[in-house]
């Protein structure tokens, strides 16, 4: 398997920058239950920004890449006014146990590995509602692998998986049902939240990639008991784009604790589900 990624700095700082680009360009192959076995970089940057700045960049992505057992094997480089970066990633596995986004099954329980709101908080942030110190949580999310968490659902025999990134929870968990024929039922306080993610929401006008995403899926998302404003906060929240995100994974009920007992024993934490699949109209999510 082979995929690729970059973007724009979500962090100042250059090292953090090359770790969180690379993690997030890793994770396609943790999603799909493979092992990242090669890296390519991918680097745009403006000469006057200095060579110290693009050895850290890289020296972030080098260390992610490393620790997923992957080597980086050279690279392209061009000058541009806007910084980028991220990797083009070759990984391995098993052609019978590739993990696709298209086997749900009504009664998989769902979980989502890594908390909501990276795109939200990064809003506070240049908005000057968070500090470095507060962001400190959401750097550490971005930054983390998704090595452990396909190991555990790969223990857990996952019926499905996709990595949420740039079109929300919403719009992956809308994709992955799509494939699978199915619907889900998803509840909105188990949803893992970075703390200050619902007040950010609530407060800042949604960007215009979020109102695009809440536009694409809001016939396929059911409000349930959720009151009208409730309800449109929340929409924010499940249609915020996400920065290396966590992985979105379908499995059998019965396998529940062998997936949260190697998740917690990778990670360090715990981890609940956030819903299951159900029968119904493909590619509808019901928040309760």
């Amino acid at each position: 398997m082979f995929t690729t990624d970059f973007f724009t700095p979500m962090a100042d700082d250059p090292y953090t920058f090359g770790r969180i680009a690379a993690a997030n360009a890793l994770s396609d192959i943790y999603a799909m239950g493979g092992e990242p076995k090669m890296a390519l970089n991918l680097l745009a940057l403006d000469p006057c920004v200095g060579i110290e700045v693009a050895d850290e960049i890289l020296r972030g992505g080098a260390d992610a890449v490393r620790e997923a057992g992957a080597v980086i094997a050279g690279g392209h480089s061009i000058e541009d006014a806007e910084p980028k970066y991220g990797l083009a990633v070759f990984g391995t596995v098993h052609p019978q146990r590739i993990v696709r986004n298209s086997g749900a099954r009504p009664g998989d329980l769902l979980y989502l590995t890594k908390p909501l709101g990276t795109g939200i908080m990064h809003s506070a942030f240049l908005a000057g509602e968070e500090s470095t110190e507060s962001m400190q949580p959401v750097v550490s999310s971005m930054s983390e692998l998704n090595a452990g968490a396909s190991e555990a659902m790969k223990a857990a025999a996952v019926h499905a998986a996709t990595d949420v990134t740039g079109y929300g929870l919403a719009g992956h968990l809308h994709e992955m049902l799509m494939a699978s024929t199915c619907s889900a039922s998803i509840t909105g306080d188990e949803l893992p939240l970075f703390c200050g993610v619902k007040e950010h929401a609530a407060h800042f006008a949604a960007t215009g990639k979020v109102s695009r995403i809440i536009e694409f899926v809001e016939e396929y998302v059911h409000k349930g008991s959720w009151l009208d404003d409730e309800f449109k906060l929340l929409m924010r929240v499940i249609c915020d784009p996400q920065t290396s995100g966590g992985l979105l994974i379908a499995l059998c009920a019965e396998n529940r604790s062998i997936f949260e007992e190697s998740f917690k024993a990778h990670y360090n934490r715990s981890i609940a589900p956030i819903g299951v699949i159900t029968e119904g109209s493909p590619g509808h999510i019901h928040l309760c």
